[in-house]
């Protein structure tokens, strides 16, 4: 019995021989672990939990291909975790790190805006992935964090329709002060807007409810578009909230790019699809996923420097957006 424990649990003291023959017949026998009694009996198990705040986010669903991965490789389990996009996902977290004895949590997606005190409830190191504490109060050594700066992402999608003549841009975004990823993009819009001598007009901001869901974009772009108010191009937060606008213009019998440009930010996947392309900054999902998960077996390593890495997005030019 010691034995065959010691070839499931990929200990190395069994020697090639014996351990090919015990996996040779767990095979035949159609056995499949019971990691829930498994870890009944120990006082900490080798999982990662992985909490993911949005369900029906395409970009982190990208993301996890590669977080996946390279947990299983690195010998340590994966117990993923789905949460609203309202929710909290520190306190999931931590019911999730005492149910299922987690050594460490990445978190995909999350508040801008964390205290010391939220941030105690988690005992086991964690990364937080695309997005920083920038509007919080928590000291940088007390946590990791992988992402772009949203902040010069909006900037570059901005200056990018400004360079092809475009003055009149309206912005589409989920919310305007609510101290994340969405403000931060605006204000990123903004900037890029006053940097060219465009003073922004709050009769081309439309907020689309808080959240970056397709049906809240569609109906915000629609309303705007109903207004009368007159653009060339629209800078939207985000590639889900770009393809909520980009049916809206179509469903007003109005043309990509010849009355209306469209750019955004993420690059998913089904972007690339999109009927025309979309124009959009990259988020280099890969690239993200890997190194939240080997900050976090650094820190699972003792390494107890925390860094806050900031990788660049890449701009991908499609057919949505043309010169004027």
């Amino acid at each position: 019995m010691s034995t065959v424990s010691r070839v499931l649990n990929n200990r190395p003291d069994v020697s090639d021989d014996v351990r090919r023959r015990v996996l040779e017949f767990v095979d035949s026998c159609g056995y499949i672990p019971n990691n829930s009694a498994r870890d009944l009996v120990r006082s900490r198990s080798d999982a990662i939990g992985v909490v993911v705040r949005g369900t029906g986010n395409l970009f982190f669903a990208e993301m996890l291909k590669t977080i996946s991965s390279l947990i299983e490789k690195s010998g340590h389990t994966m117990v993923l975790h789905f949460i609203d996009s309202d929710a909290d996902e520190v306190k999931a977290g931590a019911i999730l790190e005492r149910e299922k004895k987690l050594i460490g949590l990445i978190f995909l997606g999350g508040r801008y805006d964390y205290t010391p005190a939220e941030l105690s409830l988690i005992g086991v190191p964690y990364v937080c992935c695309t997005y920083t504490n920038r509007f919080g109060s928590l000291s940088e050594e007390d946590y990791a964090s992988v992402s772009i700066d949203d902040y010069a992402a909006g900037y570059s999608a901005v200056e990018h329709l400004i360079s092809l003549g475009h003055r009149r841009i309206a912005a589409l975004v989920p919310s305007l002060h609510d101290s994340s990823v969405s403000e931060l993009r605006y204000c990123g819009y903004c900037a890029a807007l006053k940097e060219h001598g465009i003073e922004p007009d709050r009769e081309l901001i439309a907020e689309a409810g808080g959240c970056f869901e397709i049906p809240e974009a569609y109906n915000c772009m629609k309303t705007l578009l109903e207004s009368g108010v007159e653009f060339s191009s629209v800078f939207a937060a985000s590639d889900t909230v770009a393809i909520g606008a980009m049916k809206a213009i179509e469903d007003k019998g109005l043309s990509i790019p010849g009355d209306i440009s469209v750019i955004g930010i993420d690059g998913l996947v089904v972007t690339e699809y999109a009927n025309p392309t979309l124009t959009t900054l990259v988020q280099p999902a890969e690239e993200m996923g890997r190194q939240s998960v080997e900050m976090l077996l650094s820190l699972l390593d003792g390494v107890k420097t925390t860094r806050h890495l900031l990788v660049k997005p890449a701009l991908r030019i499609g057919a949505s957006v043309r010169k004027i």
